[in-house]
C-alpha cells in the first residue's frame, strides 16, 4: 500500500544558498501547485527520515556543492541514488548540477577557488566543468548575467520554445554530453555564447539523465530565477538592471522551458502558473460575540495590545498584527441612512464627503500595506509583513467578508454537536481565528508564544489556504483549496502526567478526526477512514479495487508543546483533505462513492472539535483506558501487521498495539516462518515520523 508521491523537497541544509532555496521554492510552487507540496528539507531529514516513499522530486539548489559533500557523502548519497533508481526524480540546479555529475571541476588552476573531485551520485556520468562564464564571486552578484540558452526542441513534446534567457552565476557546462546518449543522457539546452572553458562541441547547459526507473535533470544556469524577484539596484553589479530587464522581458520562454523540464521528469504541471497569494485579514470571533470585547480588554490590560502611532498592535515574537475593530457603521450604511432623511442638495454634499473619506481610506490603506506596493506575484517575506487582525465584538463575520467560510454555519453546528456531548464545557472552537490566506495556522500560534499564553483554552485557528503549511518531519501538509486546516490550543496539567500522559493527546486528535467524520451525519460512519500510528489519517483509495485495501494519506497531525507554570501548552494542528482530489483523494470522493452529500468544512470542523473536547475530557479523568484503547484499535491500520525491524538485523515482528503508559508501539518478534512468536517483544518509539508502515518497515531510533 505505497503512498502517492506528493512532496517536492528542496534541500536547504549546509551548502545550499538561501537565495537559491527561495527562488526554487517560489518557481516550483507556481508551476507545480496545487498538485504537490513544495517544502524544504534538511540534511538530517535526508539521512534519517523515510522521505523517499512520498517524494515526487528532490531538488538540490544553488550554493556550494562541497557543503553537500560534507553532509551527504556516503549514507545520504546512497539514499538519494537508490531513491532515483527506484523511480524517483532529481533536479540539480547549478551547484546541484555539479553535485549530480560524475565529476566536478571548478576553476581548475585558480587557487583558492579550485574544486575538483569525483562525485558519488553521478547521474550525469561525465564532468560538469565551470566556470562557464567568468566573474563569479561567492555570496555576490558581481558575476551574474543573463545567458541565452538554445532549447533542444526534439527533447520535448509539444514545445515551441527555441531560445530562453536564464539567470547565470557560477554554473558549469556538461562536458561532451552528446557522447553519453547511449547511457541515457539527453541535452535539453545548450549555451549560445562562447564559454570560458572547454565543454565539448555541444556546450550543454541542461541535461536529462535516465537513471534506472527514475530520472534527473541537471542545470548549469538558474532557470528557476525570475527577473521579478531580483533587485535591479544591486550595488555589486552595474549591469544588474539590464539583467533584470532581460529576464522580465523573456519570462514566458523561461517559464515554458522550466515546465518542459518538469514534464520531462514526469511531473504534473499547472496549466496556468499559480500566483503567489497575498495574506488576507484574520477574523477573530466568539460563540458569544460580546466575549470578543472582553478578550480585547484582557489583552490590553496584559500589555499584549499596545498603541503605536495611533494604531493598536500585537507585537509577537515572529509576527506583528494590526488590530482593527469592525464594530462600526459602514460608510455605505451611513450613506444610505443619510439619503433617507436629507434633501437632495445635502445628499449630494454628504455623498461627496463620504466618497472623499472612502478615497482617503483606500489611499491610506494602500500606502501602509507593504504588499500593496510590491508585485502581487513575486517572492514575499510573509514573516516581515504586518498582519491585519479584525475583531468582531457585536456580530459574527458575514459571508460577504469571509466568502469561503461561513461562521454562522460553523457556530450553529458546533452548538448542535456539543449538545450531544454531555459534560463538556464547549471551549473548543468557542474562540475562532479565521483567515482566507495565512502563513500557517500552526505557526501563527506557535511562533508567537507570548500571545499564545493569553489565548483561551480551545482557541482554534483555521484557514482556507496556507502558504507554508507545517507537518511532522518531511511529511508536510499539502494545502490546496478544499483542505480543512486548523490548530487548537490546549492546556494539559503536569499533575496529570502519571494518569494521563501528554503523549496521548496526538492519539486523541486522530480518534477525534475519525469520529468527527463518522459522526458527521447519518451514514457517514461508512466512510473507510483509518488512522496510521502515530499521527496520520488514511482513506481507502476509491479509484482502486476495494479488495486491494489500498489506503492513501488524506491528513496529518502535528502537536507543538511548551511548558510553563505547571502546564503544558499544546497546539494541536490538523490538516485534512476534504474536497480536493489532488494529490491523493478526498472525503468528498469517498462520500460520493456512497451517494452521500459532500462534507462542508464548517460542519466537519465543528464535528471534530466537539469529538476532540469530549475525548480529551474523558482522558483527563480515566487516562487511556480500555474504552479509548478499544476505540483506537478499531480505527487503526496496523492490527497484526507484520513489519521488518531494520535496527534489529531485519527481524520480522507483528504489531500488537501500543503501551498505555507512554504510547509506545508493541511489536512481538516472529520466527523465520513469519508466523510463530519467539516470545521476545519490543516497545518502539516514533522518531520524527520515521515509521514507514505501509512499506512493512519500521526504523528504531539510533
Amino acid at each position: 500500500m505505497p503512498d502517492k508521491r506528493v512532496n517536492v523537497l528542496i534541500y536547504s541544509g549546509p551548502g545550499a544558498s538561501l537565495s537559491s532555496v527561495r527562488h526554487a521554492t517560489w518557481s516550483l510552487r507556481r508551476l507545480l501547485g496545487p498538485h504537490y507540496s513544495i517544502q524544504t528539507v534538511s540534511s538530517d531529514q535526508i539521512l534519517k527520515e523515510p522521505w523517499p516513499t512520498t517524494c515526487a522530486l528532490l531538488v538540490l539548489p544553488g550554493g556550494a556543492d562541497m557543503g553537500y559533500c560534507r553532509m551527504l557523502n556516503g549514507h545520504g548519497n546512497r539514499r538519494i541514488k537508490q531513491y532515483v533508481q527506484m523511480g524517483g526524480r532529481y533536479l540539480g540546479l547549478c551547484a546541484g548540477g555539479y553535485y549530480g555529475s560524475g565529476r566536478c571541476e571548478f576553476e581548475i588552476g585558480k587557487k583558492p577557488m579550485e574544486v575538483a573531485g569525483d562525485r558519488e551520485l553521478a547521474f550525469f556520468p561525465g564532468v560538469c566543468r565551470g566556470l562557464a562564464f567568468e566573474g563569479f564571486v561567492y555570496q555576490s552578484e558581481a558575476g551574474a548575467r543573463a545567458v541565452d540558452l538554445k532549447v533542444q526542441k526534439e527533447a520535448f513534446q509539444g514545445t515551441s520554445t527555441e531560445h530562453c534567457k536564464s539567470y547565470y552565476n557560477g554554473g558549469g557546462a556538461f562536458v561532451d554530453a552528446e557522447s553519453f546518449r547511449e547511457r541515457g543522457v539527453e541535452i535539453l539546452a545548450t549555451f549560445h555564447d562562447e564559454l570560458s572553458i572547454d565543454a565539448g562541441k555541444a556546450k550543454a547547459a541542461v541535461v536529462y539523465c535516465k537513471v534506472g526507473e527514475g530520472a534527473a535533470v541537471l542545470t548549469g544556469p538558474h532557470p528557476e530565477f525570475a527577473g521579478i524577484n531580483l533587485n535591479r539596484n544591486e550595488p555589486s553589479n552595474p549591469k544588474y538592471g539590464d539583467l533584470v530587464d532581460t529576464l522580465i522581458a523573456n519570462d514566458k520562454q523561461r517559464t515554458d522551458f522550466m515546465k518542459g523540464c518538469l514534464i520531462k521528469l514526469g511531473l504534473e504541471v499547472s496549466q496556468e502558473a499559480q500566483a503567489v497569494p497575498s495574506l488576507s485579514r484574520l477574523h477573530l470571533s466568539c460563540t458569544q460575540p460580546s466575549q470578543v470585547a472582553e478578550l480585547q480588554q484582557r489583552w490590553r490590560e496584559a500589555g499584549i495590545i499596545t498603541s503605536d502611532g495611533g494604531e493598536d498592535l500585537i507585537k509577537g515574537e515572529q509576527d506583528t498584527f494590526k488590530v482593527e475593530n469592525v464594530d462600526f457603521l459602514s460608510l455605505n450604511s451611513l450613506k444610505g441612512a443619510v439619503n433617507d432623511v436629507l434633501p437632495e442638495p445635502v445628499k449630494d454634499a454628504a455623498a461627496s464627503v463620504a466618497n472623499a473619506i472612502t478615497s482617503a481610506t483606500k489611499s491610506d490603506s494602500t500606502s501602509k500595506d507593504p504588499q500593496a506596493d510590491s508585485s502581487p506575484d513575486r517572492i514575499l517575506d510573509y514573516d516581515a509583513l504586518t498582519k491585519r487582525l479584525c475583531l468582531h465584538p457585536s456580530s459574527l463575520p458575514e459571508p460577504k467578508d469571509t466568502p469561503y467560510f461561513n461562521h454562522h454555519a460553523f457556530y450553529s453546528n458546533l452548538q448542535h454537536y456539543n449538545a450531544k456531548q454531555p459534560g463538556i464545557v464547549g471551549d473548543y472552537g468557542r474562540v475562532l481565528l479565521y483567515g482566507e490566506v495565512v502563513t500557517s495556522t500552526q505557526s501563527i500560534l506557535d511562533k508567537n508564544p507570548t500571545w499564545l499564553l493569553h489565548l483561551p483554552i480551545g482557541t482554534t485557528a483555521t484557514a482556507t489556504t496556507q502558504v507554508s503549511g507545517r507537518g511532522r518531519g518531511t511529511n508536510v501538509w499539502v494545502s490546496p483549496p478544499g483542505s480543512l486546516m486548523f490548530s487548537t490550543v490546549l492546556k494539559h496539567s503536569l499533575s496529570l502526567s502519571a494518569s494521563a500522559p501528554v503523549i496521548f493527546v496526538q492519539y486523541l486528535a486522530a480518534l477525534a478526526i475519525v469520529a468527527g467524520i463518522q459522526n458527521y451525519d447519518r451514514n457517514y460512519e461508512k466512510l473507510p477512514v483509518k488512522l496510521k500510528w502515530p499521527n496520520d489519517i488514511y482513506a481507502l483509495d476509491p479509484s482502486k479495487d476495494p479488495k486491494e485495501s489500498s489506503y492513501v494519506k488524506i491528513g496529518g497531525i502535528l502537536v507543538n508543546s511548551s511548558y510553563s507554570g505547571g502546564d503544558y501548552t499544546l497546539i494541536v494542528g490538523i490538516g485534512l483533505n476534504v474536497a480536493n482530489a489532488a494529490p491523493t483523494t478526498s472525503l468528498t470522493q469517498l462520500a460520493a462513492k456512497l451517494k452521500l452529500p459532500p462534507l462542508t468544512l464548517e460542519k466537519l470542523l465543528a464535528s471534530i472539535l466537539s469529538q476532540f473536547e469530549a475525548l480529551y475530557a474523558r482522558f483527563c479523568v480515566t487516562g487511556f483506558d480500555q474504552r479509548l484503547e478499544k476505540q483506537y484499535y478499531a480505527s487503526w491500520l496496523h492490527s497484526d501487521q507484520v513489519v521488518t525491524l531494520e535496527a534489529e538485523g531485519g527481524a520480522k515482528a507483528r504489531i500488537k498495539g501500543i503501551t498505555t503508559d507512554w504510547g509506545l508501539l508493541i511489536a512481538e518478534e516472529l520466527r523465520d516462518d513469519g508466523k510463530t512468536p519467539t516470545g521476545r517483544k519490543w516497545e518502539l518509539q516514533s522518531d520524527s515520523n520515521s515509521f514507514d508502515f505501509l512499506r512493512g518497515l519500521v526504523r528504531r531510533k539510533v
